[in-house]
């Protein structure tokens, strides 16, 4: 009777476990389902642009709402996400809409180990993994260095300011490898300890509207030129 009461323990612990996997949204796929389907209705895709991140991205349409009402762009950026949840949301937050040009900010979340361990390298094959999506979509790849962070608050004494121009010395390899745009924030913003100086931050790692002003005049630059390269 006891050997019975252990495996039926085990088999309701592995239904709980299973049904919880079910029910868990890992990429958050569902934040974006109804506005997407929103996107969709709209056929004229002249000009649209996707912006691919995490808070950082998700935090810009907050600072300057003007600045995606005023043009065609789309603000697909999740607080907290690593490159391997943007990735897997790809095709139904990027390619599925069908933009002329997506950009990508990643990557600092990942060094942040908000989602377990990453190497350098594998946050680089990651947004690789994105680029190809991209290119195999007819979507013009626009790839953003990580901006600079001299630590983070929330996971203090990783060194991001050592270890995030190393990632943007591996970015540009492979977009020169891809032949798609890199886009250098971090040599417009970052200070002499490889952190943001403090009219860009208010916590060394999310940006001010000044920071995003600086931003959006480069990214500006650049998604004319990925549009150029279409003509």
């Amino acid at each position: 009777m006891q050997r019975i009461k252990i495996q039926l323990l085990v088999l309701l612990s592995f239904i709980s476990f299973s049904e919880a996997l079910k029910a868990q949204d890992w990429p958050n796929l569902q934040k974006f389902q109804e506005a997407n389907a929103e996107v969709l209705k709209n056929k004229n895709t002249d000009g649209r642009i996707v912006f691919m991140g995490n808070s950082i991205t998700e935090g810009w349409e907050d600072a300057n709402p003007s600045f995606f009402i005023d043009n065609p762009y789309i603000n697909r950026g999740i607080s907290g996400q690593t490159t391997p949840q943007m990735l897997l949301r790809f095709q139904q937050d990027v390619v599925d809409l069908h933009p002329k040009a997506v950009v990508i900010l990643a990557g600092t979340n990942d060094i942040a180990g908000n989602t377990g361990p990453m190497t350098l390298e594998q946050i680089r094959d990651n947004i690789l993994s994105m680029v190809q999506l991209a290119k195999a979509n007819g979507i013009h790849p626009i790839v953003c260095s990580v901006l600079p962070a001299y630590d983070y608050p929330w996971r203090p004494g990783l060194q991001p300011n050592v270890k995030i121009p190393k990632l943007n010395q591996l970015l540009k390899e492979m977009t020169d490898k891809q032949r798609v745009m890199y886009l250098d924030y971090f040599s417009a913003m970052a200070d002499d300890r490889n952190g943001l100086p403090e009219a860009y931050t208010t916590d060394e790692v999310h940006v001010t509207k000044e920071g995003y002003a600086v931003m959006e005049k480069l990214v500006s630059e650049a998604i004319s030129k990925a549009l150029n390269l279409e003509k």
